[in-house]
């Protein structure tokens, strides 16, 4: 297994024998770290010595095995155990010399506030790596709404129906996500992956804009069926204390898939077919799939629940006295929310195009330095806050900033577009999470696939009006960018008079914020 090493020489002034004896007495032989619940093991060598005088080497040495995404997070994990290192020195120092008992340093703002076994943190990779995938060809629709539009000779009206009637599809997402309570997390998330390549596929190669429409019905729902599991997995899966990291890992992945259709976003300006290449691209990542199978194994907290009952994904436990009121809170902040980004995310790169005119380039350009890395940023930030603030405090906040943000983009120019773009989107990227985080924790792990598949089709309604409001009432307003910001109140009213009702999971477990009632 790899391991991730670190060494530190320290000087002590103190003889050998009496160096040793204080290491053995002060030092422990195990340091609790984040990625390595049993402890990362703490070695000391004597390398120099005089009969004033000792030097010690430190070692900390921990097992390291994570699946696609060690090359990120191995860096982290050593400079954690630097840390560990310098302050265990320190305290070593202190002891000889009589000293005080040094600070203990701060732990990473990176790394999980709790520590993961190797099966929770190889699961909640896999999930990640699944998502980023297909979430990468789920984006492509909307990154390639004008090429694809301009080749078929679809108007934005035309545009509009086709990106809501593509949402129509969460009645698939419904069925997958019952199914998850009934079968397994592993089996549908598999299921789905293979499904978002399969309907990318047909894209690619479709004859008109209905085969292709059709084709993004059945990307749009195995892609939210994918992405609803996925959060459920991870959710189930991390240890408490650190879910909202973990959901913040998640969103981070499948942000970068979306990053990834940006990108490429270049392609389609190499003529009018170019954009069936990204779409190509997303069917032949199928290529993944039995690793992804070998990587992935069934949550722990699903394979208990299914032990011991068959009673799982009944419907009405969702509206019973313990869970019907937040139900109902969730489903419509998830309405009420999407009404804004559905078509903030969908319409963008046609707002710029028809009324900036901005070049599929300079759309990618532009998207890359307004979302990328401040995106990142607003994960990063929302898991870390939602951990030790609370869930809904950040949600509110996050909501509220989202929605003024984004109207201020839609009736801005000029540099207005890119400062309000990459901050609309920290703030998004925290509010998103938070959301996530209600949805996957206030229910029990019985029908916690079928809630977040109801709480799908609520957010996919909002999508669909918010769409059908943009494009169908810009001439009465405009402007596309006018008739996008008229949605901005809605999630206002998410923020103000919906989140305040419902309770914080923050410092709970999962037990204890939604019990099994089977």
């Amino acid at each position: 297994m790899p391991h991730v090493r670190r060494r530190m020489l320290v000087t002590l002034d103190a003889p050998p024998d009496r160096a040793v004896e204080m290491a053995r007495t002060v030092l422990p032989k195990r340091l609790r770290t984040s990625v390595d619940p049993d402890g990362t093991t703490l070695g000391i060598e004597i390398v120099d010595r005089s009969e004033a005088s000792t030097v010690l080497a430190l070692e900390a040495d921990t097992p390291f095995k994570l699946p696609y995404f060690g090359w990120a997070i191995r860096p982290l994990v050593a400079r954690s155990l630097v840390r560990s290192l310098r302050h265990q020195a320190d305290r070593l120092r202190g002891a000889v010399s009589g000293g005080p008992e040094p600070d203990a340093p701060r732990p990473s703002r990176l790394l999980p506030p709790a520590s993961f076994t190797p099966e929770a943190a190889a699961l909640v990779a896999t999930v990640c790596a699944l998502a980023a995938l297909a979430n990468y060809g789920g984006a492509l629709f909307g990154q390639n709404a004008d090429s694809v539009a301009d080749t078929f000779g679809i108007s934005n009206r035309g545009l509009g129906v086709a990106l809501a009637v593509s949402r129509a599809g969460v009645l698939v997402s419904l069925v997958a996500g019952a199914l998850a309570d009934r079968r397994g997390r592993r089996r549908l998330l598999l299921a789905c992956f293979a499904g978002v390549c399969a309907a990318n596929l047909v894209s690619a190669l479709a004859p008109g804009f209905l085969v292709f429409s059709g084709a993004q019905l059945f990307t749009r729902a195995f892609l939210n069926a994918a992405l609803v599991i996925g959060a459920i997995a991870v959710v189930e899966e991390a240890p408490d204390g650190a879910r909202a990291w973990a959901l913040s890992m998640f969103a981070l992945a499948s942000g970068a898939g979306f990053a990834i259709a940006v990108l490429l976003l270049p392609l389609s300006d190499l003529g009018s077919q170019a954009w069936r290449v990204a779409f190509a691209l997303s069917a032949l990542s199928v290529v993944f799939l039995p690793r992804l199978a070998r990587n992935l194994r069934e949550t722990r907290r699903y394979a208990a629940v299914a032990a011991r009952t068959e009673h799982r994904g009944r419907v009405r436990a969702l509206f019973d006295r313990t869970y019907g009121w937040r139900f109902v809170l969730v489903g419509l902040a998830a309405f009420l929310s999407n009404v804004l980004s559905a078509p903030a995310a969908q319409l963008t790169n046609r707002f710029l195009s028809d009324e900036h005119g901005f070049s599929n380039s300079a759309i990618a350009l532009f998207r890359g330095v307004t979302n990328g890395l401040p995106g990142l940023v607003g994960i990063v930030i929302a898991g870390r806050l939602a951990e030790t603030r609370g869930r809904r405090p950040v949600g509110i906040v996050a909501l509220a900033l989202t929605s003024a943000l984004t109207m201020a983009f839609f009736l801005g120019s000029g540099g207005t577009l890119w400062v309000t773009s990459a901050f609309a989107i920290i703030a998004a990227a925290s509010a998103g999470l938070v959301i996530g985080a209600f949805e996957t924790e206030l229910f029990p792990t019985e029908v916690r696939g079928t809630s977040n598949a109801l709480l799908l089709v609520c957010a996919v309604t909002g999508s669909v009006t918010g769409l059908l409001v943009a494009t169908n009432v810009e001439g009465a307003v405009g402007g596309l960018g006018r008739a996008i910001a008229l949605c901005g109140v809605a999630p206002l009213l998410a923020a103000f008079l919906v989140l305040p009702w419902l309770p914080e999971p923050a410092d709970r477990t999962l037990d204890e914020i939604s019990p099994s009632e089977v």
